[in-house]
């Protein structure tokens, strides 16, 4: 019969085992979250607040100063007249007398006023419709070719009816800013949401999740990139819309915007105030763009580990 191990070896081989494998890595150590975090982490320090902004704000203020070098060298190169292209200098003088009189601040809040109620009354509307047409299958059928034809239709091509239907007013505008806004956004919606995995809604139904709470904290945020991008889309429609109609109603009960400058500029042949409403318009539209949505868009990278948080 063969020798049975003796007590004292018996004991002294199960403290070594023992011993062997307390040292290896658990995830109770923390071992493995240790090594997950060095290979999904960069050893890389975060800039501080001004280096950020500097970065930002140097980039484009480096692109202004090009163009505005190279406008003034066609100035004085003499390919047209000054008064058919007026240079940088007098197109600073005539803003500095707009903002005297007051016709310029005017002009801006108005349009900013309408384009943002607008664009919000567009997302109201335009949300509940694209999730409608994202999660109801014989909807999308019937209405998606609409949609798309009406995000390709010119909003231009709604101000003459808006005129006839709601007159010379702010209805005009808000109708013709809703035209061009809400299939952008109603798209740029079902797009984000085609795009959600499917095991997601699942996921949230086996969990017990109703109709609503599916939608609001599984579908809506997963669909979140696609939203957004529908969202941005749909103000540059929306802005667009405004200046079309802007120009083309004018009087009645219609408020002085920027389109209105820009065609009581053409309507006095002068390219200064032609050139003030069109940099100003160009302004508004990068103010938002800078402040508003590319904000949120690095936020939403950054929590989806698409970007770094700056």
């Amino acid at each position: 019969m063969p020798a049975e191990p003796s007590a004292g070896t018996s004991g002294a081989g199960s403290t070594a085992v023992a011993a062997t494998s307390d040292k290896r890595p658990t995830i109770g150590d923390g071992g493995l979250e240790a090594g997950l975090d060095v290979l999904s982490t960069e050893p890389v320090a975060e800039p501080g607040l001004s280096t950020r902004w500097r970065k930002r704000l140097l980039p484009p203020l480096v692109a202004l100063v090009l163009v505005v070098v190279v406008w003034q060298l066609v100035v004085l190169a003499g390919v047209q007249p000054r008064y058919v292209l007026p240079s940088p200098l007098d197109v600073w003088y005539t803003i500095k007398e707009r903002i005297a009189d007051g016709s310029l601040p005017t002009a801006v809040l108005t349009s900013i006023e309408r384009g943002g109620v607008g664009f919000v009354a567009a997302v109201l509307i335009g949300t509940p419709l694209g999730l409608l047409v994202a999660r109801v299958r014989p909807v999308r059928t019937a209405v998606g070719p609409l949609i798309s034809g009406l995000q390709v239709l010119p909003s231009v091509a709604w101000v003459p009816a808006a005129i006839l239907w709601f007159g010379l007013s702010d209805a005009t505008a808000y109708f013709v800013i809703l035209m061009g806004a809400v299939p952008s956004i109603i798209n740029g919606l079902v797009s984000g949401v085609d795009q959600v995995p499917p095991l997601f809604p699942r996921v949230g139904a086996v969990l017990g999740a109703s109709r609503w709470a599916l939608v609001r904290h599984v579908i809506l945020p997963a669909a979140l990139p696609g939203y957004l991008a529908g969202l941005r889309q749909g103000w540059a429609f929306s802005w667009r819309s405004l200046m079309a109609a802007e120009i083309i109603a004018i009087g009645g009960e219609m408020g002085f915007g920027l389109g209105a400058l820009l065609q009581q500029g053409r309507d006095l042949s002068d390219m200064q105030v032609v050139m003030v409403a069109i940099l100003a318009i160009l302004a508004v539209g990068i103010a938002v763009e800078l402040c508003v949505f590319a904000p949120i868009e690095r936020g939403v990278l950054a929590r989806r580990g698409l970007a770094r948080a700056s």
